[in-house]
This record gives structure tokens, sequence and C-alpha cells, in this order.
């Protein structure tokens, strides 16, 4: 039995240590390759506005053919980056914000704007939100926000696609 006490020992430490870096790695590198393929269609801070889904859509995760995207990887490092969402009239739309660890750092939608625009600046620690926008700090510099519309595939989405590009995200 004492032969035993060190390897499982050294077990123990392994697992815990695997366990804490899947922690802290696995969040950071999804956000990471999120933002690059967002990035790579739309560029950084920079809204994109995504066509209707399909059966090939696979930018992120696998979509659903009920929402209309939009989204902005954002990088906060040098200046704070603004949001301007439009309200958009469909049964349900919101805007999420996901800082660098995949965590969701802001998040509204219809019910709560009632109707009116969102207007977001997110942060890092020490930066100022301007006049008229509600601050959202995030850790880490980059992250991703994500706008979801609901529609009915049945019905025609002209006006819901040019209500959607009015919204807008830039560096500040």
């Amino acid at each position: 039995m004492r032969g035993w006490i060190g390897p499982v020992c050294a077990g123990l430490v392994a697992a815990l240590l695997c366990w804490h870096v899947a922690l802290v790695a696995v969040p950071r590198g999804l956000m990471v390759v999120a933002s690059r393929r967002i990035a790579a269609l739309g560029g950084v801070n920079h809204m994109l506005h995504a066509p209707l889904v399909t059966a090939n859509s696979r930018a992120v995760v696998r979509p659903s053919p009920d929402l209309l995207y939009s989204s902005c990887a954002f990088d906060v490092a040098a200046s704070p980056v603004l949001l301007d969402i439009a309200p958009v009239d469909a049964p349900y739309w919101s805007l999420s914000v996901f800082d660098a660890l995949t965590n969701v750092a802001f998040v509204s939608n219809n019910q709560r704007s009632h109707g009116t625009p969102i207007r977001v600046a997110i942060l890092r620690p020490g930066q100022k939100a301007p006049t008229g926008y509600q601050a959202v700090t995030v850790s880490g510099p980059r992250g991703v926000a994500l706008v979801r519309i609901l529609i009915d595939r049945t019905q025609s989405i002209d006006a819901i696609d040019a209500a959607r590009r009015k919204s807008s995200c830039r560096a500040s």
C-alpha cells in the first residue's frame, strides 16, 4: 500500500492541474476562435449583419434558422467601444455582450428597452463611458457583442433587416 501513495498523490495533483487549466484555457480559447471568425467576416469594432441562416451557416456555433444575427468582435485595449443598437419591429430581439472568458457582461432586450435604442459603452477598468452610454466593464480587452432577432420566416424580413442595419459598433 505504501508504494501507491506517491503515484496516487501525483495523479491527483495532475488531475487538479488539468482541471484548472481547462477552466481557464477553454473559455479563452473559445472566445479567441469566435472573435477571430467574426472579425474575419466583418472586422474588429464593426457590426457584421449576417445573412439569413442556411444549412451551411457555421461561423461560430450552430445558429437558429428563426433568428437574424448581427455581431461585433470588439477590442477595448485602446479605447471604449460604443454600441448603438436600434430597436427592431420583431417579436423579440436582444443584445448580449460576452467578455474574453465567455462571461455575459451585459444583456438587454426589446422588453427591457421598451422600444428605445440601447446605447452601451464597452470598457476596461479605468476607462469612462461617454455621456448617454451605459457603461459595461469587461475582463480582458476582447470579446463579442451579439444581437439576435426573432423572425417569422414566412413573412418578408426586409423591414427588420433595414432596421437592424442601423445598429453600429465603433471605437470611441
